[in-house]
């Protein structure tokens, strides 16, 4: 019996250097030497397309990576260094024609009209695949960087404090200003705007060009963008949250938010209060996605998924943790898993491989079939953008008059 488009769960993978585990350069799969080449990201992403997984999003930052969360560790055993996301993903983009493209961007220390830019020709290059992965940062280090403002130092524990509370709220708040100013240049030039009529010598109209006047607590933009509205009206907004402040970003101005639930009833009570808050936020009657983001060891059977990571944590000296669930097993078990958490509520999921050459593949190769067989997941890609993919309507364009 085929499946119908509700029993559909939906998949995306989360691509960060040779993978999730801090030691998975060190592995024969890993292709450490081709980590800052374009063909090394290429590669993954069309192992992600012959799966017909939805999309990749792929990690940034703006210092160098540290096992510590509020500084540098001075390390030299484990990857340091990244490419910027946006360029791969539009570096990326022609060589796919499904799948979608969701760079991160950091939008405490950079400048929506930028970004808002940056994304639509993503769109463009795409065709109508393009995203982005919201992400603040309250580090001092990294806002050194800049010389903007200053940071207190603040550590894991430190942010359930209520100072630590109060800055991760103020710099949500930014985080949704931003997003805010992103979709509204995103909408100011309205669909038809460029007329291109050689005959009358017509480009444009200026009257479907619009200023977007935004005035917050964070910024003030006067817009127009200088970029035509993307093709798909609005691309994708994603946001990684883990609380309450973050779940709030997701209802106010997301398509998608990772959650991170260790188990079925977590799982519930997350997509419960992020439901809330998007009726609270008056949303209630649009679609919001919500996927459980999971590290995942991928083998044929558990234990050489249980001894992989153990070896893996040999190499690098501690256990490795992480702020999502981690698996390790087979395909079978995980789609299991996988099948059960969307029983409650969870409508897709972002893994993350532990290495992305041998565990990518195995979702590809392993679970999707896996789910195939199940009817849990599509056989072939079904729309030519990533909303279509998601079930998600192109946006109304705001400014538009009737």
């Amino acid at each position: 019996m085929s499946a119908t488009p509700a029993s559909l769960l939906h998949l995306a993978v989360a691509l960060d250097g040779t993978g999730w585990h801090p030691a998975s350069w060190r592995e024969q799969a890993a292709r450490p030497r081709d980590l800052f080449t374009a063909g090394y990201w290429a590669d993954l992403v069309a192992e992600a397309e012959r799966g017909l997984l939805d999309f990749v999003t792929l990690e940034d930052g703006l210092v160098l990576q540290s096992s510590h969360y509020s500084e540098p560790d001075g390390r030299t055993d484990q990857v340091r260094g990244r490419l910027d996301a946006v360029l791969i993903a539009s570096r990326i983009a022609p060589l796919t024609r499904h799948i979608g493209l969701v760079p991160t961007v950091i939008a405490t220390h950079t400048e929506p009209f930028h970004i808002s830019k940056a994304i639509a020709t993503l769109d463009y290059v795409s065709t109508g695949r393009a995203g982005l992965r919201v992400q603040i940062s309250p580090r001092p280090h990294e806002a050194a960087h800049f010389g903007r403002r200053t940071f207190p130092p603040l550590s894991l524990e430190g942010i359930q404090s209520p100072a630590g509370q109060e800055l991760l709220t103020d710099r949500f708040d930014e985080a949704a200003d931003y997003v805010e100013v992103v979709r509204r240049l995103w909408d100011s030039w309205e669909d038809d705007a460029e007329i291109r009529d050689v005959a009358t010598g017509r480009f444009i109209d200026r009257d479907k060009l619009h200023y977007i006047d935004f005035e917050g607590s964070h910024f003030s933009v006067k817009g127009p963008s200088i970029t035509p509205r993307p093709p798909q009206g609005q691309p994708l907004v994603t946001v990684l949250a883990h609380q309450t402040i973050p779940y709030q970003l997701v209802a106010r101005q997301a398509d998608v938010g990772y959650v991170t639930p260790r188990d079925a009833g977590q799982a519930r009570a997350i997509v419960a209060e992020i439901r809330a808050e998007q009726e609270a936020a008056g949303r209630a009657g649009e679609l919001v996605h919500v996927f459980g983001d999971l590290v995942v060891f991928l083998d044929d059977d558990q234990a050489a998924a249980e001894d992989r990571r153990a070896r893996l944590d040999a190499l690098a000296g501690e256990p490795y943790t992480s702020d999502a669930g981690i698996f390790a097993g087979t395909p079978a078990q995980l789609a299991d898993l996988l099948q059960e958490l969307v029983e409650e509520g969870l409508s897709g999921f972002r893994l993350r491989p532990a290495v992305a050459g041998h565990d990518l593949p195995a979702i590809t190769r392993g679970l999707v079939p896996e789910l195939q067989r199940r009817g849990a997941f599509r056989t072939a890609y079904e729309a030519d953008t990533l909303r279509g993919l998601l079930g998600l309507a192109r946006p109304v364009n705001r400014y538009a008059t009737a």
